[in-house]
């Protein structure tokens, strides 16, 4: 019975380009992140945001399984590092479950202090990935815009990342 409560409130036709895999303990920095990518023009899912009822302190199957309905309906999964990361039990689930599936994801290195010229070289099996930045454009107009690092030396605009391009 609650299990079909649970799914009744997703709804399946929701679509979303960023799954934002986030330690709760950093909610504060994830609503901002949240607002930055829409402004951007992108659809955020964040799970106390949309699934307000969802409780993730419990790992349980039906958690998992809004979740995997949740990251099914997502075109990429950002991944934000923070010191809190470690401390969260659903992050990794959430980031190899999407690997797997979609092979889409991007880490996305929030740090407590700004550090000129930081380049993320990725922590154990993160490293494995491309990670995003906010970086301003040049020659344009200098609005910022988020960058991910596929490569050594090769960068493309998020949006083009997340379209293949």
């Amino acid at each position: 019975m609650v299990l079909a409560e649970n799914f009744s409130r997703i709804n399946n036709a929701d679509k979303f380009d960023i799954f934002l895999s986030h330690s709760y303990l950093d909610s504060n920095e994830i609503l901002g992140l949240k607002l930055e990518f829409e402004a951007a023009g992108f659809s955020v899912y964040v799970d106390w945001v949309v699934d307000k009822g969802l409780d993730r302190t419990k790992v349980d199957r039906q958690t998992a399984a809004t979740l995997r309905t949740r990251l099914k309906q997502c075109r990429c999964l950002v991944y934000a590092f923070t010191e809190n990361s470690q401390s969260s039990v659903w992050m990794p689930w959430e980031l190899g479950y999407f690997d797997a599936f979609k092979n889409k994801v991007a880490v996305l290195p929030i740090l407590q202090t700004s550090r000129a010229g930081f380049e993320y070289v990725g922590q154990e099996y993160l490293g494995l990935y491309p990670y995003a930045f906010h970086a301003t454009a040049k020659g344009g107009n200098g609005s910022e815009l988020i960058w991910v690092c596929t490569a050594p030396e090769t960068y493309k605009q998020f949006k083009g990342w997340l379209n293949g391009q």
